[in-house]
């Protein structure tokens, strides 16, 4: 990450100890430390001048030295259903999207951990634009920050890690902003979504506190989850379903399996008795998502009908699964489940040519 070096450093993603060291020739007092953290984390301020429990002359230098490192709005997108889209630039240039999701009772924020995302599934704007870089913990946290100034929301926040990105590709930081996080959002309103990183599931695994596990899962045989999920090619399907036997669960916690529904292509009821069969004895609940389309993914995949949805569910219930579908929010605004993207750029397998023009490079 490049940044200009007349940038004050940024505070947020720092833990006490972390705030002790960055801070120390300026804070000596440990309570103050503690202070600032509060505010940081407990309080979720988002200008020094809101730490009211520090002197004024603290706080000037606090502000002249450091500042807390939130992201930027470059755009704000507002869809009917209330949906609100975040299009967020961070200190780097670099851009990410984060979801506000009110729905009724319960309120969602669906964040990113990398600014794009290159593990290329078929169904996946994110993927069409490839690979960015790792947020820190900072920008994660970041994102939670700016928005709860926005839209004000509620402490009883759900939290889903389900935006631009692969979480368990930046699992370090995702950890620490999870630890950081949990001080105001119970580790169990706070769930992680990965497309089936074997090596980061067991990580996860050897947590003292752990957020809820999510896997993206799809289809329920190797042949077509390679075919729209490279990365089952590294991770098949047996090993996947061997690492969610071992995950340690607390009582009346279960992973939750997300199948998009692509229509002709895993949505016959033979394939849910196939999924269902792959699931069993495995403490598990699974969410239908029925396919958002966009232009860039082009008409390859359509969305089912809705009476094929609810036979698809009716036949996991059938086989006794827990089995929701979710509603989309936020279509109209290109905030639905796949559809987030970033400021343009060339799509990934292109490169610019030097005029604007572009070709394709595989």
């Amino acid at each position: 990450m490049t940044v200009d070096d007349s940038t004050p450093e940024p505070l947020v993603g720092l833990d006490r100890p972390g705030l002790g060291e960055r801070l120390g020739a300026l804070v000596t007092r440990s309570f103050q430390i503690d202070q600032i953290y509060d505010a940081l984390y407990l309080r979720g301020v988002t200008d020094f001048s809101e730490m009211t429990n520090l002197s004024l002359a603290l706080r000037r230098e606090l502000s002249g030295k450091f500042s807390l490192g939130l992201p930027e709005v470059a755009s704000r997108q507002a869809g009917a259903d209330g949906t609100t889209k975040f299009l967020l630039r961070l200190r780097d240039g670099a851009s990410i999207e984060t979801v506000d999701i009110p729905d009724t009772k319960r309120r969602t924020l669906c964040i990113s951990s990398q600014a794009g995302c290159g593990l290329a599934c078929a169904f996946c704007v994110t993927g069409y634009w490839g690979a960015g870089r790792n947020l820190s913990a900072g920008e994660i946290v970041g994102q939670v920050q700016l928005v709860r100034r926005l839209q004000e929301l509620p402490d009883t926040l759900n939290l889903v890690f389900m935006g631009m990105g692969e979480p368990l590709l930046n699992l370090p930081a995702v950890h620490t902003a999870l630890r950081l996080l949990s001080e105001r959002i119970s580790w169990r309103r706070m769930t992680v979504s990965t497309a089936g990183v074997i090596p980061g599931i067991d990580a996860i695994g050897t947590w003292e506190r752990r957020p809820n596990l999510a896997i993206s899962l799809h289809a329920p045989d190797d042949a077509r989850r390679s075919e729209i999920m490279p990365i089952n090619r590294s991770y098949p399907l047996a090993d996947l379903l061997d690492a969610l036997r071992r995950f340690p669960l607390e009582p009346r916690r279960r992973i939750t399996v997300e199948y998009i529904l692509l229509a002709g292509f895993n949505d016959r009821s033979a394939d849910a008795v196939a999924l269902a069969q792959l699931l069993r004895k495995i403490p598990v609940k699974v969410n239908l998502i029925p396919f958002n389309a966009d232009p860039v993914l082009g008409d390859r995949f359509e969305r089912p009908d809705d009476t094929v949805v609810t036979r698809f569910q009716e036949t996991l219930m059938a086989r006794n699964l827990t089995a929701t579908v979710r509603r989309t929010r936020g279509e109209d605004v290109g905030a639905a489940c796949g559809q987030l993207r970033a400021f343009a750029r060339p799509p990934r397998a292109q490169t610019v040519r030097p005029g604007g023009g572009s070709r394709q490079t595989s």
